[in-house]
């Protein structure tokens, strides 16, 4: 298991979970409410393909306790550059090799900015992350060594850590595969029908089932030994 995983909880109980709305995202909200932190869920909303994930976001954090919820407006379809902010790239519906064309340039980035700056705001010095190192389709922003460096940056970066209150980034399924996060989250109560992970989802949250996402998820549930409540468009793809 990562370092990155803090298992004692700080005097300062608040802390800000970026939720996206998906299998790991609502994994971690739960973490961190195990942990004891008053959680400050932050979305963003990037003009992502659709909004399911952002919908699904709202629910999860209401049903699942948050203490606030925030969905930020960035548009980041003005660049371009990945299938999930350019309708001209098509999602790939095979395997991918390397990094895949879903691959958001600077959107991790964008969103612990984001959640830093309200943690300053907040008081809090704790930010937790969904990202995954194992089954994380080839993104360079979803690897440990990233986290550990925005850390370092966030702590050279903000008043609160001049002034000696540092900033950690907890990323809990850094070193997890599929399967051992839906297990947590099980073991966590989460209800996965709530979440969101297909990268083409249709507007009623319905998966496609062959994206890499779908992929990741339906194996993750397989490999777990657990029922998959996905809602496919597909029967053919449950």
């Amino acid at each position: 298991m990562s370092d990155l995983i803090t298992t004692e909880v700080t005097k300062e109980k608040k802390a800000v979970v970026l939720l996206s709305g998906g299998l790991d995202s609502a994994t971690v909200l739960a973490y961190a409410r195990k942990q004891g932190f008053d959680c400050y869920c932050l979305s963003l909303d990037y003009h992502q393909r659709h909004i399911a994930e952002l919908q699904a976001a709202k629910k999860i954090a209401t049903v699942m306790g948050a203490t606030a919820h925030k969905t930020a407006q960035l548009d980041l379809s003005l660049f371009g550059g990945s299938a999930l902010t350019d309708d001209a790239i098509a999602v790939p519906e095979s395997e991918t090799v390397g990094i895949p064309v879903t691959y958001v340039p600077a959107r991790n980035t964008i969103m612990l900015s984001l959640a830093l700056a309200w943690a300053e705001v907040l008081g809090a010095q704790d930010i937790f992350i969904g990202v995954n190192a194992l089954d994380y389709s080839g993104y360079p922003d979803c690897r440990g060594e990233y986290v550990k460096a925005f850390q370092h940056m966030a702590n050279l970066a903000t008043k609160s850590a001049v002034e000696g209150k540092t900033i950690t980034i907890h990323a809990p399924l850094i070193d997890m595969t599929k399967a051992q996060i839906v297990t947590l989250g099980t073991s966590l109560d989460v209800d996965y029908a709530m979440t969101v992970s297909c990268y083409q989802a249709d507007s009623q949250g319905e998966a496609c089932g062959v994206c890499d996402s779908c992929r990741l998820r339906r194996d993750g549930f397989l490999a777990a030994g657990l029922a998959d409540p996905t809602r496919y468009k597909k029967l053919e793809h449950k």
